[in-house]
């Protein structure tokens, strides 16, 4: 569901007083963009922008971050959140096709939202999961020992 102005205004507000508080802490971008995804749900451009123009640190930085460390997303992520764990335990166990029934189910690609925002699907290398090989979780909710018949009544749960 999107943001209506007044939202998007008071968390911006939000923003800019951490970042005031803040600003002078040593280290202080990835606390900054880390609100800034917590409060919106990803990083903008414009997000992007207002951190750059408030803590004087160029755009390309601020995006370099953002695309280094996947804790951040540039896209909105839907609002149930599909990690399907590929590290190695769960790949030797079919995570790979654990992860193209969750695809194939939702019409959409790993990184990707449904058109309607109701689902995003991330690939993730470990979840700490591996004795439950192959996992993936929906909003933090743990289902391991999965097979792809598994995948389309657990989604329909949400």
């Amino acid at each position: 569901m999107a943001m209506t102005k007044e939202q998007i205004a008071a968390k911006t507000e939000e923003l800019e007083a951490y970042i005031a508080e803040n600003k002078d802490m040593q280290g202080v971008l990835i606390p900054v963009m880390q609100k800034a995804q917590e409060l919106f749900g990803y990083l903008s451009f414009e997000t992007m922008q207002l951190i750059s123009d408030r803590l004087n640190v160029p755009v390309a930085e601020i995006y370099g971050v953002a695309t280094f460390y996947a804790l951040f997303s540039l896209q909105p992520k839907g609002d149930n959140v599909i990690s399907v764990c590929t590290g190695t335990a769960c790949y030797v166990k079919g995570a790979a096709d654990v992860l193209n029934a969750v695809k194939s189910t939702l019409g959409i690609e790993a990184g990707e939202t449904t058109p309607d925002g109701k689902f995003s699907i991330q690939d993730t290398r470990c979840l700490g999961c591996c004795g439950l090989a192959p996992v993936m979780t929906v909003n933090g909710e743990v289902f391991g020992r999965l097979t792809p018949a598994d995948v389309p009544g657990i989604l329909a749960k949400y």
